[in-house]
């Protein structure tokens, strides 16, 4: 044996016990060394939009590569505490929120196609709509019923998602809420995260209460809004305070109640925040005076401040840093874009069946579906209006990938209520509407609706539907209809009359009262096929042409005519006056079997007639909605008060009358017609429209059977207008010309059509 190797084997014991001593010796100066480093805590402060600022603080934070132990939060503060304490980074947070439409989220908005066909026509008909019980309006409890938040935060929140402890989290949490019972401060730190943090968030007012094991809880700001002292308990050596709360305003800014009122709920959180600021080791107030708790429009700006006020505390924060040992470690959250579902567990459901719930939500057992098709099944159910909130959790499955969906359901109360709305045009001129609307009058899945619209030209409406979305549902519609117009004579009268000579227009009265009995059934979400039966009695008459027996006026429609009829309608236009994006298509076919005596040569005859509309955008400004429209008629000629109108501008016009612009009001007429529509939206700032418009047509009797149809267009004409969004409905303005005729007319429009 080699010298080396004897002396190697003699000492080797020895320089194994020096190498263990010398790592001992490492690790328990390394172990102490942390044991001397500081807890750092982060406290945040409510504020609503100003909240935005504690993005700004925590993007500064993590530049310096601080190490934060414990996050605590109220409200806004809660929210953006809770995703950070979940593993979303500074930046990540002002990408997601920058991301956000905050009107769509606060105000509960659902995306057109989640509603049903009724609750689409509910959203866009009336500007307010009352719960009404034994004849004394009940308030809500809150604007929102927050279901989008929760929707929301329970997505971002999927990575942490069978976490029942918030010490737990990748950074322990806890966050402040407020029993509404008794006026306590509840420390939330155990349960499910997006349901704690929306309880948390739950402004008053504008948010409904959040029930959590029978505890009514609200926005923890009416109590606690800075737990600062809650945060030191939890063994913090460290706290960096962000607070966000208003300061008391002057006599010169007090100007309205509502102004007054937040003042007065100030006094507490200002006056309490005198002894919690000094509480903190780094406290930093952004200048957000500018900002109110609802600029959630103003987010960049907002952040800004933030980030710029912790920079102003830069050698704070990076003394903290100095004494910090254990490296950052953030690996990047990501977004869980796709689920499967195993099974569907609902409970809380009494007066709606399974089957309808399941109907809505359109889920599959052991279907992988992307979490934009989940959340847009979530909303299916919750647009029905028959819910006050779903509260549902993804468990995960036993022996198997994928969840299953565990829902809470809370049904609405309130079945009664009175919806109101107003409104100008051309046609009808000024008229307000009182609608009254009973959910469960018969059955637990029907409803029914009255219009009683009185002005001008007094009409109503009433629906009555049974609702079983994708099988057989069952309806009723009842409806009077009236105006008075100049219009062309061709509408009620021969072309062969001796009364035409001389009459370019005449004056008529015409009264419409429809009613039908129909199935509808509902194939995917937007195509609804109705088939019925339809009694309508059409009177129209005229103080322009004198007929010595009949006195006064002339009577030459006064007609019941009775019908069947099939409708099929698909729909899924994102916004119904000013679409960026979908296609819709209504076609409609009648066959008249009879008609009372007044009609003596009356034989069977059919209108047939379909309108086709798609819209797309070139930027998020800019669309085009490009509509075609055709009808015509096969059968017997001897009625042409059914035949088609052109002209003028509405939107819900009765039986084939149709809008062009460039002509006044059913100014063109025939027994078959073809139509196209071109309309540029230019939205030049948020719900302001600037609109341009060409429409071009030919009508007249027989075009189908002369080839006419597909000749270049007659008539055609021209509009540029001017749209405003508003609570009531689109203000509208329209400049419309033709230069077939050299006529010029406007047309002005306020509020939803009804």
């Amino acid at each position: 044996m080699k010298l080396s190797q004897t002396y190697y084997l003699k000492y080797k014991p020895f320089a194994i016990i020096f190498l263990l001593c010398f790592l001992f010796s490492n690790t328990y100066k390394l172990q102490a060394q942390k044991e001397k480093e500081p807890k750092v805590g982060l406290v945040l402060s409510g504020g609503g939009a100003k909240g935005f600022a504690h993005i700004g603080a925590l993007k500064v934070i993590d530049s310096l590569g601080i190490k934060i132990d414990y996050v605590a939060g109220t409200s806004m503060g809660a929210i953006i505490g809770s995703l950070y304490a979940t593993g979303y980074s500074g930046k990540q947070l002002e990408d997601l929120f920058g991301a956000i439409d905050f009107d769509e989220l606060i105000n509960d908005e659902f995306p057109r196609s989640s509603k049903p066909f009724y609750e689409r026509k509910n959203a866009e008909k009336y500007a307010v709509s009352l719960p009404f019980d034994n004849f004394k309006i009940n308030l809500p409890s809150g604007l929102s019923r927050g279901q989008n938040v929760y929707n929301l935060l329970y997505q971002l929140m999927l990575p942490v998602n069978e976490i029942r402890d918030f010490e737990q989290l990748p950074i322990p949490f806890f966050c402040i809420a407020t029993n509404i019972e008794t006026g306590e401060s509840i420390v939330m730190d155990k349960g499910r995260l997006a349901e704690a943090v929306t309880a948390s968030g739950a402004l008053p007012s504008l948010f409904q209460p959040v029930t959590i094991n029978d505890t009514i809880l609200l926005d923890g700001g009416v109590t606690n809004n800075f737990p600062v002292e809650e945060l030191r308990a939890k063994g913090m050596d460290i706290i960096i305070g962000v607070d966000v709360q208003d300061a008391l305003k002057n006599r010169e800014s007090l100007k309205s109640a509502p102004e007054i009122l937040v003042q007065i709920n100030n006094f507490r959180t200002i006056n309490a925040m005198k002894s919690k600021a000094p509480l903190t080791d780094v406290y930093i107030k952004p200048d957000i005076t500018d900002f109110t708790v609802i600029s959630f429009d103003e987010g960049g700006e907002i952040i800004a401040s933030g980030e710029a006020e912790a920079r102003a505390n830069i050698e704070q924060l990076l003394n903290v840093k100095r004494q910090q040992i254990s490296p950052l470690n953030r690996p990047k959250r990501h977004i869980l874009d796709s689920i499967k579902i195993n099974s569907i567990n609902i409970s809380g459901n009494e007066r709606y069946t399974r089957s309808y719930i399941l109907g809505k939500l359109k889920f599959k057992n052991n279907e992988k579906i992307s979490y934009d098709d989940f959340k847009e099944g979530i909303n299916n159910l919750i647009a029905t209006n028959n819910f006050e909130a779903f509260r549902y959790y993804l468990e995960p499955s036993t022996g198997s990938s994928g969840y299953n969906l565990v829902g809470d359901i809370r049904e609405s109360e309130a079945s009664t209520f009175l919806k109101l709305g107003v409104h100008y045009d051309g046609l009808y001129k000024s008229a307000a509407l009182a609608n009254f609307t009973k959910k469960r009058l018969l059955f637990n899945n029907d409803i029914a609706s009255l219009d009683i619209i009185l002005g001008d030209n007094s009409r109503y409406n009433f629906d009555y539907f049974i609702d079983k979305g994708f099988y057989l549902s069952i309806g009723i519609k009842s409806r009077f209809n009236q105006f008075n117009k100049n219009v062309n004579p061709l509408l009620g009268l021969d072309e062969d009359s001796p009364l035409l000579t001389g009459l370019n227009k005449i004056d008529v009265e015409l009264t419409d009262f429809t009613n039908q009995i129909y199935l509808q059934t509902i194939f995917r979400r937007d195509f609804a096929l109705r088939v019925g039966a339809e009694h309508k009695r059409l009177k129209i008459t005229s103080e322009t042409i004198i007929d010595d027996n009949q006195g006064d006026e002339f009577t030459f429609e006064n007609t019941d005519y009775f019908s069947v009829f099939g409708n099929l309608v698909f729909d899924d236009y994102d916004n119904p006056y000013f679409p960026k994006s979908g296609f819709y298509f209504n076609g409609d076919f009648h066959l008249y079997l009879n008609a009372s005596d007044f009609n003596n040569d009356f034989e069977q005859f059919s209108i047939a007639k379909a309108d086709i509309g798609y819209a797309f955008s070139f930027t998020d400004n800019v669309a085009l909605k490009t509509e075609t429209s055709g009808g015509f008629k096969i059968g017997d000629n001897s009625s042409t008060a059914l035949g088609f109108g052109l002209g003028g501008y509405a939107n819900n016009f009765i039986n084939n009358f149709q809008s062009f612009y460039g002509y006044d009001y059913l100014e063109l007429s025939g027994d078959s017609f073809v139509k196209a529509t071109f309309t540029l939206d230019y939205e030049v700032f948020k719900k302001h429209h600037i609109l341009l418009a060409a429409n071009y047509a030919n009508i007249e009797d027989g075009i189908f059977e002369t080839g006419e149809w597909l000749s270049s267009p007659d008539f055609s004409g021209y509009a540029l207008g001017y749209s405003l969004e508003t609570f009531l409905g689109p203000l509208e303005a329209k400049y419309t010309y033709s230069p077939d005729t050299g006529n010029a007319y406007w047309f002005f429009n306020l509020g939803f059509w009804f």
